[in-house]
């Protein structure tokens, strides 16, 4: 099975570190795995996106055109990759952040609230492991215990008093995420 993925919002989202958790819970499961960061120099506030993509089978190029899975939290990175997942694929987008409709009906689309749960919870720093959550709950690309490892693995170890808190985010994007179509 390979999963190829596009996580796109703004810089400070926490796309990056995204990312790299799923990258390294990959790895946690002997798969194969890429991580290709891209972000402007504004870095903060400007866009930025990763691609990952987790296989089973060697990965001849990190680079894609195409994507099985986009994850999209701002309405600039919507309008950039909406229209390059593939047929059949999968769009997980953040309601906060888009104005548009989406347009493609060949897809399976979901649904996060992830900044409103963040804020209800005062967790805004783990605004990201919500939508994380809400992936595994819709393509279970890793297991729930290789992305806890992978925190381990990415976070410092000055950060590790804050992993339970993650989990909780993890599991509420779980109970959010919903499907449109």
């Amino acid at each position: 099975m390979k999963h190829e993925i596009i996580i796109a919002g703004f810089g400070g989202q926490g796309v990056l570190s995204m990312g790299k958790i799923l990258a390294y819970s990959g790895l946690m499961e002997n798969r194969e795995v890429t991580w290709m960061p891209s972000y402007g120099p504004e870095q903060r506030g400007g866009t930025a996106n990763v691609t990952v993509i987790v296989s089973d089978e060697r990965i001849s190029s990190p680079i894609l055109n195409e994507y099985d899975i986009a994850i999209i939290l701002n309405q600039p990175s919507m309008d950039r990759f909406e229209s390059k997942i593939k047929r059949d694929g999968i769009l997980i987008y953040d309601g906060y952040g888009i104005r548009k409709a989406i347009t493609r009906s060949d897809i399976r689309v979901y649904r996060i609230d992830a900044m409103d749960a963040a804020a209800e919870l005062n967790m805004q720093k783990t605004f990201n492991m919500i939508v994380l959550g809400g992936l595994l709950k819709a393509v279970p690309v890793v297991r729930f215990e290789s992305v806890v490892s992978g925190l381990k693995k990415t976070l410092p170890e000055r950060h590790f008093h804050l992993i339970p808190a993650n989990e909780a985010a993890i599991r509420k994007g779980m109970e959010i995420i919903r499907r449109e179509n």
